[in-house]
């Protein structure tokens, strides 16, 4: 089935990953419906220029060949997407708004997760911002300023308020409260590759 399409020209699609679909396919037989095989069937120059964590949900551009490609990534390398999400997290972070600056890695003994590394890690930076409370947990808008794997689950994690539902990052009693993981690309802005023109999308998430 094809996913929701937000925007649509010759150059890019911007569609809606459902949570629990991978974005390109893993490895084995069990592992080949993507989101990318998915849209190929419609859209035969269907690429891949980012990707979402399987259990997240929301927003990702897809371009119609290889040099709308090519000028994606070299804005996604250059920091020039915009990307914010939404997320639920246990707790009540204190304070509402700021920034959580913290170096990541693999974790290869236990890979996929990756963990704080201050010697070895990638410089990662996420800003936050709390938007309501509810007795569930907290509403927030995340913004990942670099695209570090995992990042917002392991910054949200090390702040002290994992995001519900998040079976790699979470206790036992943040797991439970979520059949998913609470977390949603609820907005992405870029430069059209041929126009030059600002594309901004949104997305609410469902949760």
């Amino acid at each position: 089935m094809l996913p929701p399409v937000v925007y649509q020209d010759s150059a890019l699609l911007v569609v809606e990953k459902p949570a629990g679909l991978l974005t390109v396919p893993g490895r084995g037989p069990d592992k080949q419906d993507c989101l990318i095989n998915r849209i190929l069937p419609h859209y035969p120059n269907a690429r891949i220029v980012h990707r979402l964590d399987q259990p997240t949900s929301g927003l990702v551009i897809i371009p119609l060949g290889y040099e709308p490609q090519k000028h994606l990534a070299r804005q996604f390398e250059q920091r020039q997407v915009h990307k914010r999400y939404i997320a639920v997290v246990a707790g009540r972070p204190d304070p509402l708004e700021g920034e959580v600056d913290l170096p990541l890695i693999c974790d290869w003994p236990n890979r996929p997760r990756q963990k704080v590394d201050y010697t070895e890690g990638k410089p990662a930076l996420t800003r936050y911002r709390v938007v309501s409370h509810d007795e569930a947990g907290t509403r927030m808008a995340l913004e990942p300023v670099t695209g570090r794997s995992h990042q917002l689950r392991v910054h949200m994690m090390a702040l002290g308020h994992p995001i519900l539902g998040d079976t790699l990052y979470g206790t036992s009693e943040t797991i439970s409260a979520s059949e998913r993981l609470l977390l949603h690309a609820a907005s992405i802005e870029f430069t059209h590759p041929r126009t030059g023109s600002q594309v901004h999308c949104d997305s609410t998430p469902v949760f």
